[in-house]
């Protein structure tokens, strides 16, 4: 009985002393902030401020600095994103992300699509490797219109492709897609289960290669889109109605529908999906015209890795019809690799 007291004892006293050690580590640490804090203000405030003073200061900022970090820690990656960006909205010095941006300097395209430009050049050709680009951003331009911290954003996508290796025809960028938008968000709270429909959109956006004919390819959208999560899970879904657009008497008509038969191609709908693992990021998009008959559509898969502390590793896979507005009515598969600017997350 006495050895068994006796060994509860030490075992008391060693858990004692660990929880003591433990307490003293943190106390180090906090000293540890507190006097460089104390150091870091000295150097900026009025000279007349006394050390009371500085303490007071850096023991406020300590603290609101640990109840950020612990609100960080409970925040999901979507939050985290809109968090952010509802930090540098009205800073004109922030150019805030919109989609994806990245370049893959290298890619591999099974079957280039040389066809439209035989018309001008019948010994154009194409090759199997270019570079691909893209630079997404969004600015605010009115807020809170019919609720609490709901958004208008002007938005503007540039996804270019560029026969970077074909010095054969001088290299140059076969294809650019320029998509201006307007669209209105809001942030929403509807629980399904574990899942949350955190943002939605409503949008107008033209998107078009700026070609004359017969290069020109163009379209104009009214879309929705519909944000759920789960932690560190995505899923959006975005339905669109194409606006209709005149119909040409002759193919080469300046103005009228450059390709009417492209919902036949990209659908009416897009569906993707984020998972975040880690600093890793894994993606699926899907299009589909929903059709027993000449069914058509299109599957892209990306991952993004770390890369140093700036940017990000981007690898994406993509197979079936309308990559670029050049290419809607024509079947590629490109696996290329390169560097992500900014992420979903």
């Amino acid at each position: 009985m006495i050895q068994s007291q006796f060994a509860i004892s030490i075992v008391l006293l060693g858990l004692t002393t660990n929880i003591f050690a433990a307490e003293g580590e943190a106390s180090k640490q906090d000293d540890k902030l507190l006097n460089e804090c104390i150091a870091q203000q000295a150097a900026i405030v009025e000279e007349e401020t006394t050390i009371k003073t500085l303490r007071e200061i850096c023991r406020s900022i300590n603290q609101q600095t640990s109840s950020d970090s612990n609100e960080k820690d409970e925040l999901s990656p979507l939050e985290e994103r809109l968090k952010n960006e509802r930090a540098t909205r009205d800073n004109p010095a922030v150019i805030t992300p919109h989609k994806r941006n990245y370049i893959l300097p290298i890619s591999y395209v099974d079957n280039p699509n040389g066809e439209p430009f035989r018309a001008i050049n019948e010994d154009f050709e194409l090759d199997n490797f270019e570079a691909k680009f893209q630079l997404s951003f969004k600015a605010p331009v009115a807020e809170s219109l019919i609720k609490d911290e709901d958004v208008l954003f002007f938005g503007f996508t540039i996804q270019s492709y560029w026969q970077m290796y074909n010095s054969d025809v001088s290299s140059p960028f076969r294809e650019t897609n320029y998509q201006p938008e307007f669209f209105y968000g809001f942030t929403n709270d509807l629980e399904v289960g574990e899942w949350r429909n955190l943002v939605n959109l409503i949008g107008i956006e033209h998107q078009s290669n700026g070609r004359s004919q017969p290069l020109s390819r163009s379209w104009n959208r009214l879309y929705a889109q519909i944000v759920w999560e789960n932690n560190n899970w995505l899923f959006m879904f975005k339905p669109w109605y194409r606006l209709p657009e005149k119909e040409k008497t002759e193919p080469n008509q300046p103005d009228g529908d450059d390709n009417p038969d492209i919902g036949d191609y990209m659908g009416f709908f897009e569906f993707s999906t984020h998972y975040q693992w880690d600093d890793q990021t894994f993606s699926m998009m899907l299009r589909n015209n929903l059709r027993s008959e000449n069914n058509r559509g299109a599957i892209q898969l990306d991952w993004t890795f770390p890369m140093g502390k700036r940017f990000k590793g981007y690898a994406e896979l993509f197979h079936g019809y309308g990559e670029s507005l050049i290419d809607y009515n024509h079947k590629t598969t490109r696996l290329g690799i390169g560097v992500l600017l900014t992420d979903v997350f």
